[in-house]
């Protein structure tokens, strides 16, 4: 009984502070054009494989260790090996901090551009989305539209056409040729 209501304080101290903080823009040095560092925050829950955002690496034509990818399952198995960095809705810690190795390790690098690759009302995905330093945060429209600056209204289930279309307003926004 108690696990149940520090769990419901903790959730509720968090939807506080991503209401406060989703219209606030998280300070980033990354400050020049052009798309050199990706992150890509992915509800492994809805998207069979986390992988296929390595395409993004050739895509882009990135350097190997500048696509981070982080995948969140409502109930990860500590016994399952994924492919992905994995945190889960126990990750979540007091005043809306994700208590996970791998989370913190992505919200500590900057990006160039963030992927909010999730359509689901998720509280700790739009953590992560609102705790990241990105200069420029793409998602999806199904999401709250504060907390990124493009939104793609692509079905998540077809990654190519989301891929197409990413590929199309990055080089109409002058962020690749």
């Amino acid at each position: 009984m108690l696990k149940g209501i520090k769990n419901k304080l903790k959730r509720k101290a968090a939807l506080k502070f991503l209401n406060e903080n989703k219209s606030k823009v998280v300070a980033c040095s990354r400050v020049t054009k052009g798309i050199s560092k990706i992150g890509c925050i992915v509800d492994l829950d809805n998207v069979a494989d986390g992988t296929v955002f390595n395409e993004f690496i050739k895509e882009f034509s990135l350097q190997p260790n500048a696509l981070k990818i982080i995948g969140y399952k409502k109930e990860q198995d500590k016994n399952s090996p994924y492919s992905t960095p994995v945190f889960s809705e126990e990750d979540l810690g007091w005043g809306a901090k994700i208590e996970n190795s791998y989370a913190l390790e992505f919200l500590d690098n900057e990006y160039d551009l963030l992927i909010s690759y999730y359509t689901e009302d998720n509280l700790l995905l739009q953590l992560m989305t609102v705790q990241s330093k990105a200069r420029l945060k793409v998602g999806f429209g199904e999401v709250d539209e504060k907390l990124n600056d493009l939104i793609l209204n692509v079905p998540i289930k077809d990654f190519s056409i989301f891929k197409k279309e990413l590929g199309k307003y990055l080089s109409v926004l002058n962020e690749i040729k």
